[in-house]
């Protein structure tokens, strides 16, 4: 049985910025804003993609104060309930997923802690991970963590019905959870070809690990979108069209070319120039006839 896994964050261009060994046992939700603000890439991050295991009504409710537009995909989506401010008539459609009126009385009670909680993480003084998991796990939920969870029902509520209204936001998480499915293929194919096997016993030792299969996953996303860029310039030169709406499918993520055995070379000596590459296997190319 697997003991712990690597959770990583990657935007929308494959670029992976964030990662962190934790517990494979161990719920995702709390680590979903530590890669969002700990991170040291200048990445602008706008909306976060994250499957059923990424979500809690807490996580909804921190991304909103800071900042984040939170978009997972939430399993059996028919099944959670909504929440309203009064007791107005809604649609038929909708009555039946009317859980109750949001507990406006005990948010105003607790802002000044919800505003605290928030201005703390965000200026990295309280670590998000540990926040979200003391929230959750309380036997008797204090104020604070009960008021928390009722902005994340708000949030919540208010994305399950633009879930339900636009396809192109349905659209678009799934398919920024399949680009990130994909770069965990390449991930499990660079880490000991394929074997997967973690053998150091201390955290620190087992970040180091996941930091460095990071950097080779990066290093070859890096590789792939450089030859794609010189491959497409090359066709279009040679008279082949390659359609910018048929290139935006194309994923740097493919490794059959790379030899993945071996050892890896943690080395800053002889860097190679940007412009030092390999010719393109133009034997290979099919140019259309001549008329």
């Amino acid at each position: 049985e697997p003991g712990v896994k690597f959770y990583t964050h990657v935007t929308d261009q494959f670029a992976p910025y964030a990662t962190r060994a934790i517990a494979a046992s161990a719920p995702e939700a709390p680590h979903v804003l530590d890669g969002l603000l700990q991170h040291r890439g200048r990445v602008p991050v706008r909306e976060h993609h994250t499957d059923t295991g990424g979500f809690t009504d807490h996580v909804f409710a921190l991304c909103a104060l800071l900042g984040f537009r939170f978009a997972p995909r939430i399993r059996d989506l028919p099944e959670k309930r909504l929440y309203v401010f009064d007791n107005s008539p809604a649609a038929p459609t909708l009555a039946p997923m009317i859980a109750r009126q949001v507990r406006v009385a005990q948010l105003r009670a607790h802002w000044p802690q919800i505003v605290q909680l928030a201005a703390s993480i965000r200026s990295g003084h309280v670590a998000a991970a540990h926040a979200v998991s003391t929230l959750a796990a309380t036997t008797r939920q204090s104020g604070l963590a009960t008021a928390l969870a009722e902005i994340g029902r708000i949030e919540r509520t208010i994305f399950m019905l633009e879930w339900m209204l636009q396809p192109d936001l349905r659209h678009r998480v799934q398919m920024g959870l399949n680009k990130g499915e994909a770069r965990n293929n390449l991930a499990r194919a660079v880490f000991f070809n394929r074997r997967g096997q973690l053998h150091d016993r201390t955290h620190e030792n087992q970040q180091h690990r996941a930091a460095g299969c990071n950097l080779v996953v990066a290093a070859i996303i890096l590789w792939n979108t450089v030859y794609l860029a010189r491959a497409v310039e090359t066709l279009r030169l040679t008279g082949i069209d390659a359609p910018d709406d048929v290139l935006r499918h194309v994923w740097p993520l493919g490794w059959d070319h790379i030899n993945l055995t071996g050892d890896y070379r943690w080395s800053a000596d002889n860097p190679k120039s940007p412009d030092q590459l390999r010719p393109l296997r133009l034997d290979r190319l099919r140019l259309p006839a001549a008329a």
